[in-house]
């Protein structure tokens, strides 16, 4: 349906029971959790949707919602998600992955090989980016081995804006003027657009963290991020997203969190690995039991 179609002037009325049954609905496809802490987030991105759809009532809109017309989940979810995010964000990380990931990876490498690294949540494209940069930027054995980046997201808008790789100043505001000089090129409205080659270079697809047949298409990656997503799920659901990123990694792969986020505190299935630079999680090389 045309976002653009407008719907009632007058407000719309979403009782406490309606908004329970909605975030029911939410839950069950994405995994996140909302309280009634945040009814006025929950309020508001609802009634956009109630007025682009041109429904008349929370019902109305529930029940196209629940037939899925015109693609409406995907909008909905795309209203939801939060896409606050920075080149060079958690920089610890990067180092980490650099100075001691790669080398443990690639020990088991032979040159030439393929090296699978997975940015999920992706954004609008800040985070892989990032990891493309740091790579070229601080690791010598770039061009020993093929790279592969994906970057995946449940967002379909912010995976667009990901692959146009369209920045402005906050975005960048990490980066030196060196990298963004050879990096990215000044484009309309005082924006920068990075590097044709870097944007051709990442895969982005569409991913759904708690939806395990969707996750199964996602093998094989040596290194994963996944940052700042686990704190809008609850507990069956952070148990199960750890689940589908287990089976996402190779043997004695390795997966990084957001700075809040634990993994012993989530699954056992993973190892805790301690470096000079980070805390990260490993799948251990023998699966336990």
């Amino acid at each position: 349906m045309d976002d653009s179609k407008g719907g009632s002037s007058q407000p719309i009325h979403i009782s406490s029971e309606q908004v329970q049954r909605f975030c029911e609905f939410l839950y069950r496809r994405t995994g996140m959790s909302f309280a009634e802490s945040k009814r006025y987030f929950i309020d508001r991105r609802l009634e956009d949707r109630i007025a682009a759809t041109g429904s008349s009532s929370f019902q109305e809109y529930f029940s196209l919602l629940r037939t899925d017309a015109d693609q409406e989940i995907e909008h909905l979810i795309n209203s939801f998600t939060v896409n606050e995010t920075y080149f060079y964000r958690e920089e610890h990380q990067l180092r980490c992955m650099t100075a001691s990931l790669l080398d443990v990876i690639v020990s088991q490498k032979e040159p030439g090989s393929t090296l699978r690294i997975w940015s999920i949540p992706c954004s609008t494209g800040e985070e892989p980016y990032s990891i493309a940069l740091w790579l070229m930027e601080n690791w010598p054995q770039v061009d020993n081995y093929n790279i592969e980046i994906v970057g995946s997201d449940i967002d379909t808008r912010a995976l667009k804006a990901a692959a146009q790789g369209v920045y402005g100043d906050r975005a960048l505001m990490r980066l030196s003027r060196d990298i963004i000089g050879r990096y990215f090129g000044p484009v309309a409205s005082g924006n920068y657009q990075i590097d044709k080659g870097l944007r051709e270079s990442i895969e982005f697809t569409r991913a759904n963290l708690i939806d395990t047949k969707d996750m199964m298409q996602y093998r094989d990656f040596d290194l994963i991020f996944c940052r700042n997503v686990l704190i809008y799920f609850d507990d069956a659901s952070r148990r199960l997203a750890a689940e589908n990123l287990y089976d996402c990694l190779r043997p004695g792969g390795y997966i990084c969190l957001g700075h809040s986020e634990s993994m012993s505190r989530i699954s056992p299935l993973f190892r805790v690995s301690r470096f000079p630079d980070a805390i990260v999680y490993q799948r251990p090389e023998v699966d336990d039991g």
